[in-house]
Order: structure tokens, then C-alpha cells, then sequence
């Protein structure tokens, strides 16, 4: 369990440094899901990133509808 948790953790702060990196080069002040999309396309391989991207999609859709109601 603690080797899982520090893989989660490990390409937790990878996406995050790398948006991070994005968003400054973008002269941005916050990180969107765009810099964090393009953060998981750099660092995930193929079939593993269009999975991620997929269900982030989807996760961040379904937050947008539930904040009408």
C-alpha cells in the first residue's frame, strides 16, 4: 500500500510541476484544465494519457453541471 501511495503521489506532483511550468509559460496566474491535460499528455505514454485525459473529461464535466444546481 505505501509504494501505491508513493507512485500517486510521485506523478501527482509531475502533473502538477509540469502545469505549473505551462501555465508560466502561458503567462497565467492559475493552472486550468488545459495546462493540466497538456501536463498529463507530456507525461503519461500513449494509451495510458487518452485514459486519463477521458476520465479527467469526464470528471470535470460532471463537477461543472452539479455547480448550476
Amino acid at each position: 500500500m505505501a509504494i501505491l501511495n508513493s507512485f500517486v503521489n510521485d506523478i501527482f506532483e509531475r502533473i502538477a510541476s509540469e502545469s505549473s511550468k505551462l501555465a508560466l509559460y502561458s503567462r497565467k496566474s492559475t493552472i486550468s484544465s488545459r495546462e493540466i491535460q497538456t501536463a498529463v499528455r507530456l507525461i503519461l505514454p500513449g494509451e495510458l494519457a487518452k485514459h486519463a485525459i477521458s476520465e479527467g473529461t469526464k470528471s470535470v464535466t460532471k463537477f461543472t453541471s452539479s455547480q448550476g444546481k
